[in-house]
């Protein structure tokens, strides 16, 4: 099992950045493969992105392609979300979870959910 807390939100501007960060503990954090997701205010949870254990596969919805960058450090037990040019409809709570098979997307393929962490960009 793994917990994971989220950190790194806030309130930005348009246009504006933020680095999100996910910290692990318990077992075997470089075996999962890691993901974000969002919720905004009465929609359905969404994925945002991924990447595999080792790092090799990493995987964009279209939406965050050229603007999010997924990372993680598994020394460290973290997984980033690095979130460029954001926009008012980036609006939302970010978690972060953990899937115990590469190449997932789905909400239901994630085992291991954090809290969450509000993420509000202004007009």
């Amino acid at each position: 099992q793994v917990q994971l807390v989220e950190s790194g939100g806030g309130l930005v501007q348009a246009g504006g950045s933020l680095r999100l960060s996910c910290a692990a503990s318990g077992r075997s954090f470089s075996a999962y493969t890691m993901g974000w997701f969002r919720q905004a205010p009465g929609k359905e949870r969404e994925f945002v992105a991924a990447i595999s254990s080792g790092g090799g596969w990493i995987y964009y919805v279209d939406s965050a392609k050229g603007r999010f960058s997924i990372s993680r450090d598994n020394a460290k037990n973290t997984v980033y979300l690095q979130m460029n040019s954001l926009k008012p409809e980036d609006t939302a709570v970010y978690y972060c979870a953990a899937a115990h098979y590469s190449g997932r997307t789905s909400v239901g393929a994630y085992d291991y959910w954090g809290q969450g962490t509000q993420v509000t960009v202004s007009s």
